[in-house]
């Protein structure tokens, strides 16, 4: 049974193909369209799932939306006559209600098939159940208790869920206006980060600062028994259906979501052009405190009512790494599972697992211990995209091609050398973290790196950390307390003899984002990470996604102009080597 699942009409919309309950392909839109965190229809994702599938779209059983038919219908209806919101949140809704009612004929028209083909094989899921399927079922566990939290999702921010076997059975949800995700989305655009997804930029910033402001925050969220919690609305917006968003095609904009009431607790709001002062690194580490505190409650109730060990996360605010990396520390459960499209990506591949799992009853086996579900290009591929680009190529760089098993070793030289490499391999990742095949490679060891691949590469904030990949077998060298992520999404402190030796991937606070890097997995990755520790002592490289203020590069010709345009030394494609000729060096 081929089930296509995508996400539609919201932010980082996304498709996933499976075949009889196995992964075939997973991929973000944004990768093809070029802007990030797109919103609108996934058709150029849709259409490329197959082609990898190597299947027609008239050969699907099941297309898979996540997105629910009037789901919680009476509960907004309730809302709305307690709350009465503006004449904005209704327009909303029926253009949201618009789009979902004209799904069959845009599927239909974007692969080619006749609308009632489409309506026949069409299931909508609702959102939250899609977050807990894909990570539940990604995650090889048998039973475990799951628990999504984000900003809202037909009108549910945080769902909580019995996984066993085939089934999903929910028994806690938190209602709209109510949210976690929401919470950190507000005090992100008061931080003056605006752009839809920038919370990663503050949980970034926090440990600049001192949780001088943990009071104040605490103020917007009130925790209560049982791991409930409420907003305390004077100092939101979103409620009021005042607030525009956009989701149907482009960049996703939300305005801003945070009231006067909310100025008049925490000062005025940054503008984003302003400079970023000590206070608003204050009021960043204070969110991180409280909104830590939140999840941890959170948490703590699930497992009141579930129980067990395990835990399957997913959601947007299970993209929060530095809380990831202290459940453990601060609930019951110890053995945790978030997979790398944890967010509303993710919910294209929850869609289409909930399909096959709970709906058609299809047996377990399938696990994601890996992220590689995208596209990939052959060495011929590469070639043509050196050709096209020919006198950009040959007059900036040298081209060669060595041996395969040479190859490891000259780029860990040029690594150990100081230069940066851009990285292009094997298929491309699924989910927000590069890991090893569209990656910006570095000396972890250089106090300078991290500033010079922030203004010479990435063109960012000075703040903004980079990631340290170790090999797996080697974490506890390195990490304390750390458990093996190959998803780039726990945060552990680096141990204290370490630091020195790993500037420029400990952050300000002692800690780093690890990717684990197993040899099975990504052997290309794993033996130039040997290689490099071979010759150096440390098993450890600096890993950035490949690009620059961009999505990910998809393709050679993308990550040849991010190579030309940006400071990188090296790239590295296929088996394709490009030094460029500013670069004096001797390893061939």
């Amino acid at each position: 049974m081929l089930i296509l699942g995508f996400n539609a009409y919201h932010g980082d919309v996304a498709a996933a193909l499976l075949r009889d309950g196995e992964l075939v392909a997973a991929l973000e839109e944004e990768r093809f369209q070029r802007m990030k965190h797109v919103a609108g229809f996934p058709a150029l994702a849709m259409r490329k799932c197959l082609e990898i599938g190597g299947v027609k779209a008239q050969d699907v059983d099941i297309f898979a939306v996540a997105r629910g038919r009037r789901a919680h219908f009476w509960r907004r209806a309730a809302f709305a006559i307690r709350h009465r919101p503006g004449a904005a949140l209704w327009r909303q809704y029926r253009s949201s209600g618009g789009r979902q009612h004209s799904l069959p004929r845009t599927i239909a028209e974007a692969l080619g098939l006749e609308e009632s083909h489409v309506t026949r094989r069409l299931r909508h899921i609702e959102h939250h159940p899609t977050h807990l399927a894909s990570a539940f079922f990604a995650s090889g566990f048998d039973e475990a208790a799951c628990c999504a939290i984000d900003g809202f999702g037909d009108f549910v921010s945080v769902s909580a869920a019995r996984g066993r076997g085939s089934a999903l059975d929910v028994v806690h949800r938190t209602f709209f206006p109510h949210s976690l995700g929401l919470l950190y989305l507000a005090v992100t655009q008061f931080l003056g980060f605006d752009n839809w997804g920038d919370e990663y930029k503050v949980m970034g910033l926090a440990p600049y600062g001192q949780p001088n402001d943990v009071d104040a925050v605490r103020r917007l969220l009130r925790l209560e028994r049982h791991g409930h919690f409420t907003l305390d609305l004077r100092y939101f917006r979103h409620w009021t259906g005042e607030v525009p968003m956009e989701w149907s095609e482009g960049v996703p904009r939300v305005a801003a979501t945070y009231s006067s009431e909310m100025e008049g607790l925490l000062g005025p709001p940054r503008a984003s052009a302003d400079p970023v002062e000590q206070r608003h690194m204050d009021l960043a580490a204070s969110l991180q405190v409280v909104f830590e505190e939140g999840v941890f409650h959170v948490l703590r109730g699930v497992h009141s009512r579930i129980g067990g060990s395990r835990l399957a996360l997913a959601g947007g605010c299970a993209m929060n790494s530095v809380a990831n990396g202290k459940i453990r520390a601060n609930t019951p459960f110890r053995d945790l599972y978030v997979q790398p499209a944890a967010g509303d990506n993710g919910t294209a591949l929850g869609a289409a697992l909930y399909a096959w799992y709970a709906q058609e009853g299809g047996a377990r086996g399938w696990r994601m211990e890996h992220a590689y579900w995208g596209t990939s290009f052959s060495d011929d591929q590469v070639a043509e995209a050196m050709v096209a680009a020919d006198s950009a190529v040959r007059d900036r760089c040298r081209v060669s091609r060595p041996a395969s098993e040479a190859l490891s070793g000259i780029v860990s030289a040029h690594l150990a050398d100081g230069l940066i490499v851009g990285w292009f391999q094997g298929r491309m990742e699924w989910g927000a973290r590069a890991l090893g095949n569209r990656s910006i490679l570095a000396d972890p060891r250089r106090v300078d790196m991290r500033d010079i691949i922030n203004a010479k590469i990435k063109f960012r904030e000075r703040f903004r950390p980079f990631a340290p990949a170790v090999l797996e077998e080697e974490i506890d060298n390195y990490f304390v307390g750390a458990v093996a992520d190959p998803f780039m999404l726990q945060v552990y402190p680096v141990r204290p003899d370490k630091r020195a030796l790993l500037p420029a991937v400990t952050h300000v606070d002692g800690s780093g984002r690890l990717q684990s890097v197993n040899r099975t997995a990504n052997p290309a990755f794993w033996t130039l990470i040997r290689a490099f520790g071979d010759r150096t002592g440390v098993p450890v490289l600096l890993n950035t996604s490949f690009n620059e203020n961009e999505p990910i590069v998809e393709q050679p010709s993308q990550a040849l102009d991010c190579f030309l345009r940006t400071d990188m030394d090296v790239l590295v494609m296929g088996s394709h080597l490009l030094v460029k000729n500013s670069v004096r060096t001797c390893h061939a």
